[in-house]
């Protein structure tokens, strides 16, 4: 970890979570304190070269922030969604943001003109909840955020691991419904399609043949008693269950730490998750289920943890 420079201000790192419809941006001190936020919009739909603009204007302005306020800005951290060679720096793929071959590593480094590090939003994001939320002080972790998609991050030792091609923990890809709902992927059945928020919501407009609503509104329905909500969401809940079985017997973590906004349902969806979860456990050891406890900030907290974990 560096230190400030003598005579200057304390480090901070410029911290990007960038998402397909906002960004979440901060300035972190190396002991995870947030010293200053801001979002600004994606822009998605102004197609990716904007958006590259955008992530570098507002990485640059945050260094000008920092330093007008008498801090060191000593790295900087970016996280993105999709596919990212962590090694290389670059943004290989991203269907929301459209991103193809990017390498925003050194783009955002040569206009900063710090060492920069880029990483996956939910990697990141493990990270955070790892060595400073709900998964701290524990050796095995497996991250799960559950949003509009459902991504993972299996963390060893304060490290998350990438896989050959930057595509480790594409929990949402598993299959656990055959013939169910086409994923955004182009095959039926996969987690993402019947267990992420979208796919709740979907699915219960589809049966209801109403106006769309979001999965905050079938759980709150089906806390209220309604038989439609309750049953889109118990399946839901029971294919997430398949889904975490699944990464259990790969992976035999301690605590799966559970974030995105479908986890914000609390006890409503952790009482019989963590009852499906149990019913499919065999000879395997059954984790323990927690809520995140970083909330939105975790994508800004992890990149701003793996651009310091670079400077090592």
């Amino acid at each position: 970890m560096t230190d400030a420079p003598a005579g200057r201000g304390e480090p901070v790192v410029v911290a990007l979570d960038v998402g397909g419809t906002g960004m979440k941006c901060a300035l972190v001190r190396p002991d995870g304190e947030v010293v200053h936020a801001e979002r600004h919009p994606t822009g998605a739909e102004r197609g990716p070269a904007a958006v590259v603009d955008t992530i570098l204007d507002v990485a640059e302005g945050l260094a000008g922030k920092a330093r007008s306020d008498g801090l060191t800005p000593i790295a900087c951290g970016i996280g993105v969604p999709g596919l990212v060679d962590d090694a290389a720096g670059v943004a290989v793929w991203s269907s929301n943001i459209g991103f193809r071959h990017v390498p925003l590593r050194d783009l955002a480094a040569a206009r900063l003109g710090l060492p920069t590090a880029l990483g996956h939003d939910v990697r990141v994001g493990g990270l955070a909840e790892t060595r400073l939320g709900a998964g701290r002080d524990v050796g095995h972790v497996l991250f799960v955020a559950v949003g509009t998609g459902i991504a993972a991050a299996h963390v060893v030792g304060g490290s998350a691991t990438t896989g050959a091609h930057g595509a480790a923990g594409e929990l949402g890809h598993i299959l656990v419904r055959p013939g169910g709902p086409r994923c955004g992927c182009g095959r039926p059945g996969c987690l993402e399609a019947v267990s992420s928020a979208s796919a709740i919501g979907r699915r219960y407009t589809e049966l209801a043949r109403g106006a769309l609503v979001t999965a905050a509104e079938v759980a709150g329905r089906a806390a209220a008693g309604e038989e439609l909500a309750g049953r889109v969401w118990q399946e839901a809940v029971d294919a997430l269950a398949d889904g975490l079985a699944t990464a259990q017997a790969l992976f035999d973590v301690e605590t799966m730490v559970i974030g995105g906004g479908l986890a914000r349902a609390g006890a409503q969806l952790f009482d019989p998750l963590r009852a499906a979860l149990r019913e499919r456990i065999t000879f395997h050891r059954e984790p323990r289920l927690v809520a995140a406890a970083l909330g939105d900030e975790a994508g800004c907290l992890g990149a701003a943890l793996f651009a310091l974990d670079s400077l090592e």
